[in-house]
């Protein structure tokens, strides 16, 4: 099978390139703690960092189609990692930032077009729903190797806060993402294995999927039970519940400037 697209589909965008170019600047300034406002550096480099993991998400899906057998996806810019090309900007980008910056949660976004029906066979849409998530795992593991390979010595306190958050963000959003709700990848990962009938029948649900999520988060008990399977798995990393505490400290920086002296000491 064939999967040649041209080199201006496969062409990585300015736009990608320029929100890498300020998550690298702005993790420069966190670690050299350089700007005069640390908050708004590690703001940057988050809210930078998160855009750049959602793009790698959709990206995932768009190539796995590709491979699978949707030869539309180059044409569509999918492949350039422009997230303005996404069928949903508002769904992608716009509104999992939004959840960042309110609520400290990563909200799985998505909206690549993907034409189901050139595809065949079951393990493929299967692997399609789940490479965007596995993204977000891997980069979630990236960001916490100095965690969980003993080298936070060797990383200045407040990067060390930054990419504990940044990593809190991208497990949150794999595990919302895994979940076999109709409307996430989790659902898409299962979806082909039902009967056509069962499918049929959830159908109509899918666009209040995620929506219904959020709304059974706000039990509390489900709450605590959610949000202590999140810890298990950051503590499971070697990152500590203080470094994304004091990462989410610090990334409000419109709150004013937590006290470095005051917690270290």
């Amino acid at each position: 099978m064939t999967t040649a697209v041209s080199r201006r589909d496969r062409r990585i965008s300015p736009v990608f390139l320029g929100l890498f170019a300020i998550m690298v600047v702005s993790a420069w300034a966190v670690w050299t703690e350089y700007s005069a406002s640390p908050g708004f550096a590690v703001f940057l480099f988050v809210v930078s960092g998160w855009i750049v993991s959602l793009c790698l998400h959709e990206y995932a899906h768009a190539r796995t189609a590709l491979h699978g057998g949707d030869l539309t996806i180059g044409a569509k810019g999918y492949l350039t990692l422009n997230p303005l090309k996404y069928t949903h900007v508002a769904l992608s980008i716009v509104l999992p930032v939004i959840f960042v910056i309110m609520g400290g949660i990563g909200l799985p976004g998505g909206a690549v077009f993907i034409e189901r029906h050139r595809i065949r066979g079951r393990w493929k849409h299967s692997l399609i729903s789940a490479a965007g998530p596995l993204t977000n795992v891997l980069f979630a593991a990236a960001l916490t190797a100095p965690f969980w390979l003993g080298a936070t010595d060797r990383v200045p306190e407040l990067f060390r806060f930054a990419l504990a958050f940044l990593a809190l963000l991208q497990v949150t959003a794999a595990i919302l993402n895994f979940l076999p709700v109709p409307g996430l990848d989790g659902y898409g990962v299962i979806e082909p294995w039902l009967s056509y009938r069962i499918r049929r029948q959830v159908e109509p649900y899918a666009p209040f999927g995620l929506l219904a999520v959020f709304g059974i988060l706000w039990i509390p008990e489900v709450n605590q039970a959610f949000f202590a399977a999140i810890d298990a798995v950051m503590r499971a990393l070697g990152v500590s519940e203080w470094d994304t505490y004091w990462g989410q400290e610090f990334f409000r920086f419109w709150q004013g400037e937590p006290d470095i002296a005051g917690f270290r000491s």
